[in-house]
């Protein structure tokens, strides 16, 4: 498989009480495949996957796939503590008709590199589909360090990584020793330089909101090669990168900006809380500046 273009973390959208709102769900869905992203991720840490039950999970991701049909490529995230909750995942994902999986290091658990590795191929045999693998050290505690790509990329399966680590010594490691693990960006701050190493994917939770934008800078960059076009679209992206992965809040600013474009995303479950007025407002007055800078970029 490959994994070309922008990759959405589907948000999902709650009721007052919790409660999943399955028809804004399917509206947001629509909204993005309208947009022109290229592939759906459902399961990610974006679509809160951590505060669901595995019930609920699976139940998602059936859904979501109902919604998609053929239209884009369906990833489902497999992430748990329980490798028996991760093969859950995997085995529905297979079931449902999903593309691929993502797959990560259990948290908490701080396996070693072997004992990871052997984690993550019984989750692959589990599905036998073709899998992303999901490097995110800040939220899992471990790196996927060379022992455990050495080991892993045995199987025919392990197709790409999405790279989250924020070191950009990893993106040049990634590049240069391992160029048959299609790489992509995971850390949207580093998108420019993730491009410029050879990524031809971004999974970006910003996308949900920004669309447009995400993809014009990709195609700026890993279609067109125009990195001058590129690097005017990134810094115009940068406030708002800022926000997002500096500011503590991810989530709610991506439920936010979904809401400020008019579909319904609801409050995040416990134990996150919606966004401040504060935060509202500095979110909102870097999205305008950037939206009307990247439509001024794509006019000339």
């Amino acid at each position: 498989m490959k994994f070309e273009g922008i990759y959405t973390p589907v948000i999902t959208p709650h009721r007052d009480d919790g409660s999943i709102d399955r028809d804004a769900f399917a509206a947001q869905i629509e909204h993005l495949i309208a947009a022109g992203v290229h592939g759906l991720i459902n399961g990610g840490s974006t679509g809160e996957y951590y505060a669901q039950s595995m019930a609920e999970r699976v139940e998602l991701a059936g859904f979501a796939k109902e919604v998609i049909g053929k239209r884009v490529p369906l990833i489902v995230g497999t992430v748990a503590i329980r490798l028996e909750d991760s093969i859950i995942m995997a085995e529905a994902a297979a079931k449902i008709g999903a593309d691929a999986l993502l797959v990560g290091s259990p948290p908490y658990s701080v396996p070693t590199e072997r004992e990871n590795a052997l984690n993550t191929l019984a989750i692959d045999r589990a599905a036998d589909l073709p899998v992303m693998l999901y490097n995110y050290p800040g939220r899992m505690g471990i790196n996927m360090g060379e022992e455990f790509l050495d080991r892993v990329c045995r199987s025919r399966n392990i197709v790409a990584i999405k790279e989250s680590s924020g070191d950009i010594n990893r993106v040049h490691l990634l590049a240069r020793d391992y160029p048959h693990i299609q790489m992509s960006c995971g850390m949207d701050d580093q998108a420019l330089e993730f491009f410029a190493w050879g990524a031809r994917s971004w999974v970006c939770g910003g996308s949900n909101f920004l669309p447009a934008e995400h993809v014009a800078l990709w195609q700026a960059c890993a279609v067109e090669g125009n990195f001058d076009k590129g690097r005017r679209i990134m810094s115009a992206m940068m406030p708002l990168m800022r926000v997002l992965e500096q500011g503590g809040k991810f989530i709610q600013c991506i439920k936010h900006g979904v809401e400020m474009e008019g579909r319904y995303a609801g409050p995040p479950r416990p134990p996150l809380k919606a966004l401040n007025k504060d935060d509202k407002r500095q979110l909102e007055q870097v999205v305008r500046v950037l939206k009307r800078t990247v439509a001024e970029i794509e006019a000339e």
